[in-house]
């Protein structure tokens, strides 16, 4: 029985990346056996909660996408993205959102780091995975973006 299950193990250990002489950047990711014992257990590994979009993208869904500013008031005074709301996020809170079943948000922030924050908060509430604009207005800006003043 012993050799049945060691090679069957060697050859798995032969698939994982090791570390060598300390490079920490080549380890593996999850322990060793993880995703073996994940599919014998029946669980499947999950799917990324949050989409990130491009530009790009959000210019190809503007108008049929409910777009949320997560920014602070300071940062919106400066300008919005067409069309967006405005809900910081320290006041975000997914459960308030309302959300009709067929609705897609898209949160947006100054770089992309609190809007997928809040985007996975929304991905945990909702159970669904969220979409927030990677690179924030500063990558909208970039690529040519129209952002509007709100006086």
């Amino acid at each position: 029985m012993r050799s049945v299950l060691f090679l069957p193990l060697m050859t798995l250990a032969a698939c994982a990346p090791w570390a060598e002489d300390g490079d920490e950047e080549h380890a593996p990711a999850t322990p060793f056996g993880f995703e073996l014992a994940q599919a014998q257990q029946g669980l499947a590994a999950p799917a990324s909660a949050v989409i990130d979009l491009s530009p790009e993208e959000l210019r190809a869904r503007l108008g049929t996408v409910r777009l949320i500013d997560v920014r602070t008031d300071e940062e919106v005074a400066e300008g919005m993205i067409p069309g967006a709301e405005h809900v910081a996020l320290g006041k975000f809170d997914p459960a308030a959102l309302d959300l009709s079943p067929d609705e897609t948000v898209v949160l947006y922030c100054r770089s992309g780091r609190r809007s997928e924050k809040a985007a996975h908060m929304l991905a945990a509430e909702s159970g669904q995975p969220s979409r927030h604009l990677a690179g924030g207005i500063l990558a909208w800006r970039k690529a040519g973006g129209a952002v509007v003043r709100t006086d």
